[in-house]
């Protein structure tokens, strides 16, 4: 009950983070799109601020429950956090829910528990095999940066929800390695912590989804970019946490497919609710010659 409720705390924070964020981020200047200048133009403004201090305060209550649970556990329920965000953005824009809303909503919830009730996640001992473990690293970092170089290949819709599943498969990958050094400071404080490369990892995976989350929020509505992100993070962290941390599920036939369908309903609530009209329209008008300054 404490992981649950720290994950679902965790995935409140994050999602009123990213409304706040986007709505600051849609003002920036496009020329710093996939650049560091960005986050530096961004931190000017209060309001993103405000954001990164909602997105940091959920990354903390994320760590605790990952140090005292799964992966496999924890992402889904970090998932949560567009209904959070729908809620504030409904607050915002006066939309109401309507059936597309609620739909979304029991989907996502539905999906949830049926994937948690069928796998039952528990813990194990850790992947031993080096191979293995970098092997899976190096398939989600690889793919999450070639879809963040094929973003500037298509139009700016496709291209913001490209960044939102490069950042959401960067930040299922940050989860994973924000368990092991977790599990490293348990063991051997801040000595055994700092001369790990993990806690490293960690913050450069953090700065350059970053990058890409503020790219995809400066480019596009939020319905482009944050149903990717939320879809993505936690199928990442489900490969890592199986992968390479040791988590285990039940692979029965049975609860195989219950755990297939509870992901699917999970991705497809995330679909509904994202494209829901209380999500802000953010920068849907603005000029096609953007893309001028994006690829220059």
């Amino acid at each position: 009950m404490t992981v649950f409720l720290l994950a679902v705390s965790a995935a409140g924070c994050l999602g009123v983070g990213f409304v706040l964020q986007q709505r600051a981020a849609q003002h920036a200047p496009m020329q710093d799109f996939l650049s560091l200048r960005l986050l530096l133009d961004l931190a000017r403004m209060p309001r993103w601020l405000a954001g990164i201090g909602c997105m940091a305060a959920g990354m903390a209550l994320g760590a605790v429950a990952l140090g005292m649970g799964e992966v496999t556990l924890v992402e889904p329920l970090l998932a949560t956090n567009l209904p959070f965000a729908m809620a504030l953005s409904r607050y915002l824009t006066r939309q109401r829910l309507g059936r597309q809303g609620w739909s979304g909503l029991w989907l996502l919830a539905g999906g949830v528990t049926a994937f948690i009730v069928a796998g039952e996640p528990h813990g194990g001992r850790g992947v031993a095999d080096p191979v293995r473990h970098w092997l899976v690293m190096g398939a989600v970092l690889g793919l999450a940066l070639l879809l963040a170089a094929c973003a500037k290949r298509v139009r700016m819709s496709r291209e913001a929800a490209l960044l939102g599943v490069a950042a959401g498969l960067l930040y299922g990958l940050q989860d994973a390695l924000t368990r092991i050094s977790g599990e490293r400071f348990g063991r051997g404080g801040w000595a055994a912590l700092l001369t790990g490369w993990e806690p490293y990892a960690v913050l450069a995976l953090g700065v350059f989804a970053l990058v890409l989350v503020q790219s995809a929020f400066e480019t596009a509505p939020l319905r482009m970019s944050l149903p990717a992100l939320t879809a993505a993070q936690p199928l990442a962290g489900i490969v890592c946490g199986v992968g390479f941390l040791g988590d285990r599920l039940n692979v029965t036939a049975g609860a195989l497919a219950w755990e297939t369908a509870g992901l699917a309903t999970v991705v497809g609530g995330i679909v509904l609710i994202g494209r829901h009209p209380a999500m802000p329209a953010g920068v849907a008008g603005r000029p096609e010659r953007v893309r001028e300054l994006q690829l220059g």
